[in-house]
């Protein structure tokens, strides 16, 4: 078991399953407070993770789940944007 390195897992906010860190896409609040999708996952500030489909980014907008994740008001554009970053990289 030597030199196996032990997998990353991160929490999707939406569905709440477990997934390697790799097959997620990193939302990330900046020290000045702008969020924005973390394509690199190397970004300064406070990330949160969600799965890389289609049903978690609409739950995302839906439920309002980044105002609850960053304790702050997201406004409906940071929602809009993400979804647009999102269907366009498809």
């Amino acid at each position: 078991m030597a030199g196996s390195k032990k997998v990353p897992l991160r929490t999707c906010i939406a569905c709440r399953e477990e997934k390697p860190k790799r097959e997620m896409l990193r939302i990330v609040r900046s020290p000045e407070g702008a969020i924005s999708l973390d394509f690199s996952g190397k970004l300064p500030g406070r990330g949160a993770y969600i799965c890389s489909n289609e049903e978690c980014i609409r739950l995302l907008e839906k439920k309002k789940l980044l105002n609850k994740t960053f304790s702050a008001p997201v406004a409906d554009e940071v929602y809009r944007q993400i979804g647009e970053e999102f269907f366009g990289r498809k």
